[in-house]
This record gives C-alpha cells, sequence and structure tokens, in this order.
C-alpha cells in the first residue's frame, strides 16, 4: 500500500503473516488489512469511492457500470461488450473520437474499458493536473452520449467487434473451447449460457433502437460506481463530481440478480476438430461457486495443490511419471451468479485424450490417498498474499478492487474480509470443497484435435455444435463513420461544452540511483523504494541466442529451463519449496540479446532470497530426467506454433528481416529438429562458457539500501568468476530497395496477419528517440494515431493495429503489425501503404501539439510502479543512457520541429522499401495483393 497509514501496517502485517506460518489457524485470521477510502453516494444514486494515494502525481479514474453479458436478451448476446465500444466513440460535449483525443494531450495512459459477464468498466491514468477533465468527460460519457449515436457509427462499431472477436476466438487455436463449455454447463435461458463476445449473426443483427434501450436501462447513475484513486485533494474532487455528474438523472430502480447455481444431471462430452490447434487438449470443467462464496477460497487453494508445482500430484502423474503434457492447468473461475472449476491439459502431440483422462483419475485417486501438509497449505496461501498485494502496487489496481468490492461484495471495505478469508482456509476445508463440487461429480469434458484426428477424442463424445464464419468477398455493410449526428443537445445547468482546464503541472520526479561495481566486474544499479515493503530484481547476463551455434539453436532456452530444476543440493522440489517460503518467485529468460534471471520477494526475505539465486547460478542439478522432460515440453510448444498466426507470422518476419545466416533469423526454441539434437553436455558447455559476470548487470528496485544489496552479493562477488566472452559480431542485414509482397498460407484463416517493416535502428542511435517521437502520430498512439483511425475507427477492418521501433544494442525493425479481416486483406494493405506515403507531406501543427502533449506529461506517471522502475534501470545499465534520460527526452520532445518529423518520416517509414509479409487464406486473399504494386507475392510455404 502506498497511503502513508495504510504502508505501515502494510508491513506489519506481512511481518505477522509470515512469522506466523507455523502458528495455529487462529492467530493468522486475527490479521486484518485494510486500504482506506471514502464512500459516499449522490442524490441520483451514483456511487462515489474515493482512495487517496501520494505517491506518484497520477489520478486512476474508472466508471464501472453493473451490467455485463448476463444482463443481455436472448438473440443479442455480445451487446455488453458492443456497447462498451460504442461509449468511447463520441458523446455531446467531448465530440467525435473527443475521448481519444483528449487523453492524448493530457498524457493519459490510454482511455481502455472491458466486459464480463457481470459488469462493464471503463478506466484510464492521468497526471493527476488533469482529474477535473476527467471528471467532466467521463460523464459527458454517462449522461450526455445516447445522441450521438447513428446507425453509421454503430455499423461501423459491429465490424470493429466482430474482428475482435475473430482475433481472439475465431482464428485462434482452441478459441472455441469457452463457448462449447458453456454452452452445456449452463442450461439455455441461463445468463452465462452465452459468450461475453456473442456470437457474429447477433452482433450484426443489434439495432440502433437496442442501443437506445440499453443504455436507457443500464448506463444510468444508481447502477454505476465512479472511483478516483491516486494524488489529488477529496473535497476539491467531491465538488467536481457533484457539478458534472449531478444533474444526470436517476434511472429506473434495478432489482438485484438471484445467484444462480447449476448442476449436472450427468456428464457431457464433446469434441471439436480445431482447425488451427496442432495438439490435443482435454478440458473438464465442473459446475462450482459464485464470487466470494464461502468455498471459493477453499477451491482456487485446492486447484493451486493439484496442479501447481513438481509437488502436485497432477505434475507428478501427467507431466513427469507418464509424460502426456508439459503442463497442468486449474482454475476456479466465481462470477456474480456462478462459478466453475476448470481444468486444461493440452496434450502432446498424438496423445489418445483417453489415457490423458485415466491419468486424470489416476492423480486424483492420488491426491485423496496422499494428501498435503500444514506446510504445503501455508505456501500457498503466502503467494496467495504476495499476489493480492501486487494487484494493489499502481493507482488504478486499487481504484479496481474498491470498485470489485463495492459492486460485487457490496462493500469496498470487503477488502480487508477478502484477505482474511484467504487466510483462514485450513486442510478440513480444501478436503471438503473437493469431496462436495469435484469427486464423483458431473462435469463437461470437451476434446479438441486437429483436423482428421478424431481418433484421439474421448470414448463417448459428441460433436460440438461450433459456428465457422465463411470467408466471402464483400459480405460486410457498407458504411460511412464520418457522417455526423444531427439531434436536440441535452439540456444542462452549465456550458458543457468547455473542457476545464489545467490544475497545477506534476513534475516529472525521476527516481535517484545508485550505481556500484563488484570486484569480479558485475555492474550493480539500483532504486531504494519503500513505498511497499517488496524488493524485486533482474541479473542480466549479455548474451541469450547471440551466443548460440546456428547448428543446434534452443540451447539458452532450454538452460534457462533447466536451471530452476533443483540445485546440487536440492531437487525440484526442495527447490521449489525453498522459494515458495519466502514468499518469492524467481524465473529466467533467455532472449535473443540476453539472459536474465528474475525474481519479487519480500523485502525482509530479501538475502535468503539472493542466497536461492546465487545456488540457482554457482550450482546446477543437471537433472537428465528433468532436461528430457523439459525438451519434449518445447518440442510441443514450437508444434504449438506452426498452427498460430500470430506465431507463423513473427517466426516468418525475422527470416525476412536477418536472413538465413544471422543468428537472430532463429526462433530462440529452436526447431524440432534442433532441439532434439541437444544434450545435456551442449547446456553446460553454454553454461561454462557464456555466463560471466563481465556480461552481467544487477538491477535492483526496492526496500533494500545501497550496502544491503552490495552485502547480499557477497556470495557472487567471491565465487562467480570474471571470464572473457565476446559477442559475436554479425553485419547487419541490409534493408530492402524495393518493397516485396511475401504470403504465408493458413487455409480458412478468419483473418489476415500483417508484419509489414524493415531493420531500422539500435535503442543507441541518436535517431532512435526522435523516430518514436515521429512515430506517435503514425502508429504508436494508439487511438491518437491515424493507422487506427482510418483502419479500425473509419473503415472497421481490423481490432487494433500499431508501428513501432523496437531496436535494441543491435538494430532492431520497425514494424507495422495488425489483424484485419480476410476479405478487406488487400484493402488494409493498400490504405496502410497510403497512409505511409501520406504521411510526412501531410504532418501538421496540430499533429505535433498532441504527439508534445502526451509524450511530456505522460512523464508524470512513467515511474510510477516498481516495474517501471526496474525498465527504467535496464535502459541505463545495458544502453548507457543517463540517469535522467527521461528529463532529456522532455527537452529534445520540446525542441522538436514539423520540419524535423516529415525529415525522420522521409527516412525511416518509406513504404517501398519494406517487407509486407501477410499470413492468410491464399485461396481468397493471395491474387489480389498483386494489385499493390509490389510484384508477384512470395510464396513462403
Amino acid at each position: 500500500m502506498r497511503f502513508n497509514r495504510s504502508l505501515s501496517f502494510l508491513f506489519l502485517f506481512f511481518l505477522a503473516l509470515f512469522s506466523c506460518q507455523r502458528q495455529s489457524k487462529s492467530k493468522t485470521e486475527k490479521q486484518a488489512f485494510q486500504v482506506d477510502f471514502e464512500k459516499f453516494t449522490l442524490d441520483n444514486g451514483l456511487t462515489v469511492v474515493f482512495h487517496v494515494d501520494k505517491s506518484d502525481p497520477v489520478v486512476a479514474v474508472a466508471l464501472t457500470s453493473h451490467v455485463g453479458s448476463a444482463r443481455e436478451k436472448e438473440g443479442r448476446t455480445g451487446f455488453a461488450h458492443l456497447f462498451e465500444h460504442l461509449l468511447f466513440l463520441e458523446s455531446e460535449n467531448l465530440g467525435k473520437g473527443g475521448l481519444d483525443k483528449m487523453s492524448a494531450r493530457i498524457g493519459g495512459s490510454g482511455a481502455n474499458g472491458s466486459t464480463s459477464r457481470d459488469r462493464t468498466n471503463y478506466y484510464q491514468t492521468v497526471p493527476n493536473d488533469a482529474l477535473e477533465k476527467m471528471i467532466w468527460a467521463e460523464a459527458d460519457k454517462l449522461g450526455f452520449f445516447i445522441n450521438t449515436v447513428t446507425e453509421q457509427v454503430l455499423s461501423k462499431e459491429k465490424q470493429v467487434v466482430k474482428n475482435e472477436k475473430r482475433q481472439s476466438y475465431d482464428n485462434a487455436p482452441y478459441g472455441h473451447t469457452s463457448y462449447v463449455i458453456d454452452q452445456n454447463l449452463y442450461p439455455k435461458g441461463h445468463p452465462y449460457n452465452w459468450q461475453v463476445i456473442g456470437s457474429l449473426e447477433d452482433l450484426q443483427n443489434a439495432t440502433l433502437e437496442d442501443v437506445k434501450e440499453f443504455y436507457r436501462r443500464w448506463y444510468v447513475p444508481n447502477n454505476v460506481i465512479l472511483t478516483i484513486s491516486g494524488d489529488f485533494d477529496p473535497a476539491q474532487a467531491k465538488a467536481w463530481v457533484e457539478k458534472y455528474f449531478g444533474e444526470i438523472k436517476k434511472g429506473e430502480k434495478i432489482p438485484a440478480l438471484e445467484k444462480k447455481p447449476v448442476t449436472l444431471a450427468q456428464t457431457k462430452k464433446l469434441y471439436h476438430e480445431d482447425n488451427f490447434a496442432r495438439l490435443p487438449e482435454l478440458t473438464m470443467t465442473w459446475p462450482s461457486v459464485y464470487m466470494y462464496h464461502p468455498d471459493s477460497y477453499a477451491l482456487r487453494t485446492l486447484a493451486t495443490l493439484l496442479s501447481d508445482g513438481k509437488k502436485a500430484p497432477f505434475n507428478k502423474v501427467i507431466v513427469d511419471e507418464k509424460q502426456l503434457a508439459g503442463r497442468v492447468n486449474m482454475s476456479q473461475y466465481g462470477s456474480e451468479l456462478a462459478g466453475q472449476f476448470t481444468m486444461s491439459i493440452r496434450g502432446y502431440e498424438k496423445v489418445d485424450l483417453n489415457n490423458l483422462h485415466a491419468a486424470v483419475e489416476e492423480a486424483f485417486q492420488r491426491f485423496e490417498k496422499e494428501g498435503f501438509s500444514d506446510a504445503d497449505l501455508n505456501r500457498i496461501k503466502t503467494a496467495q498474499e504476495v499476489s493480492f498485494y501486487n494487484g494493489l502496487s499502481s493507482a488504478q489496481g486499487k481504484g479496481f478492487q474498491l470498485a470489485q468490492y463495492a459492486i460485487f461484495a457490496g462493500d469496498p471495505g470487503f477488502i480487508s474480509k477478502d484477505i482474511q478469508n484467504m487466510l483462514a482456509v485450513t486442510r478440513e476445508d480444501v478436503m471438503r470443497v473437493y469431496q462436495k463440487y469435484i469427486k464423483g461429480k458431473n462435469y463437461v469434458a470437451t476434446s479438441f484435435v486437429p483436423k482428421g484426428q478424431t481418433n484421439l477424442i474421448l470414448a463417448g463424445s459428441q460433436k460440438a455444435s461450433v459456428v465457422e464464419e465463411k470467408i466471402v468477398e464483400g459480405a460486410e455493410e457498407k458504411f460511412d463513420a464520418s457522417t455526423q449526428a444531427s439531434y436536440t443537445r441535452t439540456p444542462s445547468s452549465f456550458d458543457r461544452t468547455k473542457e476545464p482546464p489545467y490544475g497545477k503541472t506534476p513534475e516529472t520526479r525521476v527516481p535517484n540511483v545508485w550505481e556500484s561495481k563488484l570486484g569480479n566486474n558485475l555492474k550493480l544499479v539500483g532504486i531504494t523504494d519503500r513505498e511497499v515493503p517488496l524488493v524485486q530484481f533482474n541479473l542480466r547476463i549479455a548474451g541469450g541466442l547471440l551466443l548460440e551455434d546456428t547448428a543446434k539453436v534452443g540451447v539458452s532456452n532450454l538452460l534457462s529451463e533447466l536451471l530452476l530444476k533443483g540445485t546440487k543440493n536440492k531437487t525440484t522440489e526442495e527447490l521449489e519449496e525453498a522459494i515458495e517460503a519466502l514468499g518469492a518467485s524467481i524465473s529466467i529468460n533467455a532472449s535473443e540479446e540476453s539472459f536474465t534471471i528474475s525474481g519479487r520477494t519480500l523485502a525482509r526475505n530479501y538475502q535468503p532470497t539472493m542466497a536461492l539465486v546465487q545456488e540457482i547460478l554457482l550450482e546446477p542439478r543437471w537433472d537428465a530426467k528433468e532436461f528430457s522432460l523439459i525438451k519434449q515440453q518445447v518440442e510441443s510448444q514450437i508444434k504449438q506454433q506452426k498452427a498460430n498466426p500470430n506465431s507463423i507470422a513473427d517466426n516468418n518476419f525475422r527470416k525476412l528481416l536477418y536472413g538465413k545466416n544471422h543468428i537472430l533469423s532463429r526462433n530462440i526454441l529452436g526447431s524440432e529438429a534442433s532441439v532434439k539434437a541437444i544434450t545435456l553436455e551442449d547446456l553446460k558447455n553454454y553454461y561454462t562458457a557464456n555466463l560471466s559476470p563481465s556480461l552481467a548487470s544487477f538491477q535492483i528496485v526496492g526496500a533494500v539500501d545501497q550496502q544491503e544489496v552490495i552485502n547480499s552479493l557477497a556470495g557472487l562477488n567471491q565465487n562467480w568468476k570474471a571470464k572473457e566472452v565476446r559477442l559475436p559480431q554479425y553485419p547487419t542485414p541490409a534493408a530492402p530497395t524495393n518493397s516485396t509482397v511475401y504470403f504465408y498460407d493458413v487455409p480458412g484463416a478468419k483473418q489476415s496477419v500483417l508484419r509489414f517493416g524493415y531493420l531500422a535502428l539500435p535503442a543507441t542511435h541518436p535517431d532512435f528517440y526522435p523516430a518514436q517521437v515521429m512515430n506517435y502520430i503514425l502508429g504508436g498512439g494508439g487511438f491518437a494515431s491515424q493507422l487506427t483511425q482510418q483502419l479500425r475507427e473509419g473503415k472497421g477492418y481490423t481490432y487494433g493495429i500499431g508501428s513501432n521501433f523496437s531496436g535494441s544494442v543491435l538494430p532492431g525493425p520497425f514494424v507495422i503489425q495488425s489483424g484485419v479481416r480476410s476479405n478487406v486483406t488487400f484493402e488494409s494493405a493498400d490504405l496502410i501503404k497510403q497512409i505511409l506515403q501520406n504521411y510526412g507531406p501531410t504532418y501538421s501543427a496540430q499533429d505535433l501539439e498532441v504527439t508534445k502533449g502526451f509524450l511530456i506529461k505522460s512523464n508524470a506517471r512513467a515511474f510510477e510502479t516498481m516495474g517501471a522502475k526496474l525498465g527504467m534501470l535496464n535502459n541505463i545499465s545495458t544502453f548507457g543512457w543517463p540517469y535522467d534520460y527521461a528529463k532529456r527526452r522532455e527537452a529534445l520532445v520540446q525542441g522538436m520541429t514539423v520540419a524535423k518529423i516529415k525529415e525522420l518520416a522521409q527516412q525511416y517509414v518509406n513504404p517501398n522499401k519494406m517487407y509486407y509479409l501477410v499470413v492468410g487464406d491464399a485461396a481468397t486473399q493471395l491474387k489480389k495483393l498483386e494489385q499493390l504494386g509490389f510484384g508477384e507475392p512470395v510464396m513462403l510455404n
């Protein structure tokens, strides 16, 4: 917690929690926790919750309406989510696209929202000088929106939402799993029987009158909660809320929905042949309990006990012993009216799901026979607690939670009860809910298998009813989204057309950085931050994929996995238990240019956590069985990537950028052949030759000072000896002199995945940040960007599109990426080409003003979280940037001119010198792409 009074209490809470882990249940239950808040209600029924947090000059504002897909009518599924999209577009006083334009000007995080079964929220974090503007804007959305919606606007947004459905569900492996489960778990007429995203048919049938009816019923003050969290004056904010929201009319009384738990009269088994799957997947779902039900806490703990970690019975039986799958996922998912307990296992290639089901039964039997210990339970509770507090580390996180509790628990203060309930779970509770909800109970089982592999499905399965969209040219209705609505303005007691002024400008607070170096050449860089009693760190070693042999790619990734599978004196299980007992998390990641050990822990357990890091790094176990299991899991990942259109695009675009001889053209996972060929000896050789402190930097943020950090690394300083490691020097591939279209065929693809670009600049190049500034209005500014405004908002071709420069110490790509509706693949590519051609010549002073406003003002929230501060340290240590680089960038932006932007655009975003990669359905989309003027497309498969 960051609010001072709660912060000190949280620290004491952590101390108490970890000192009493081995003590009685009663002492654990006595711990209390609270987030200070103020709650009040306007005369029109609007509930308002304030939480003051002075740690950063930002405020998070969220408007949450108690309506989700559960309140929809049958035949209009997906409507709550469609409405969420509409509410961003225009209101009477903000104007068309006004919220997105304002967000860019004020340096906001970007207006966003989400829809669940039971609620819809709209949120943004902004510098605190823009709070009155945000209150004005949110009130305009709630009370002055509906007149601005036209048939044309509705038609366009239907296309955007349908593109979201194609991208997230229809064009993704296993994307229809939830649809099949919910259709069979919840009976017809139950509000959870359909998906939040809805069906394409229902979305298309939505009318303007439906929109108005939905708005009048659900978007009324007495069904909405406004939360404001951050650094602000509550008295002033209260006056603003009264001014802007107070005269919005109250709606009809909305009765509470009764809980609707479900039971299954029999087990249901269904199967689906998935066009994008390459591996069989078994999912089993049991009816359970709604959110915050007393049993929900024990069910959540049960899911973790059964599946998570080396000691879990499902991991032992399915992953380690029978080697049928790489992992098992389990979760308790509670909604407002009902809940479900789900287990999902993606088997290895050609695994018979009947064998997997038998292994599930065996794992349940082992759990019943062997049970679990108090120590197991305490470790899980500790992890849940740390995760809970991490979720409260930002102003937005606290605001979200307060709104959630206010709606679904009836009290924002339920946060303290939620923690108590989590801590109060006993072994008896866990076994009781297992007996009550899982053992011997009916469930829904789905078998999702690759096309033509129905021999792998669970015996007795029936074919699931899944509607597959056909690709038809010109199937979508035409619209003109630029059409202005004509209406009589909603009356107000004051002039709402005037945007409120800024408050006092917050100063960018650049954290104080300390730096040191150990005797073995390990560089240290840190920020002491005592806002929460946590520590977060990275030990980054340059190298990664760069130091691999092109003939055996995949070694660094396998090594990153294997180092966490035990140490010289600890088995995998013992190491996991040691980490969890400290409330810590440790991960290792190999990337194209680095090998990084990352961790997060309680400040009081920092020293023992670093002792474990040292043990992991310097005393590997080199377990042959674990190595074999990891290889199997990685081979499975590679197979899955071959069916995922986005992975296909990323892997093939990398080959185009770097050429076949450059190591960075390779997938860091390797290929199936290379992974099979890699031996344990290869990992040992890589480890011995390449992991050196001379290439390493230790980056740390948290409640520890410089000397504590130096002391904690004494063992590494003494025992990790420096050695010379030379990073290979690969020639920089030449950028294309002419554009060429490349096509990868995925038959039946519902979307085309686009990757357009070329290899551009390293992060150390003097033009790198200026190029990012130039790119803001092109594609880096979200809804402020031309790519989004034209392809999504103007045409409805895509759910999302963006462009960015992503260099490192080596040149990185400029890339435009998107997923577009299949039947507008050429139209999308051609429009992108036109935008690029016109970008420099048409760039205006207004574009520059918006860019400057965002990039300068957004610095107020640049270092709010520990993760953001750690990212800053990584930039400093990796790229050699000065400590105050954020301030220096402000000065660069202030001095930027339109002429300089035009010059940068001409140099770095030339549409005639790029690779154009399309991953989609060749039968319907390939031929038309010749019209781009770049010759006949080159087929890649």
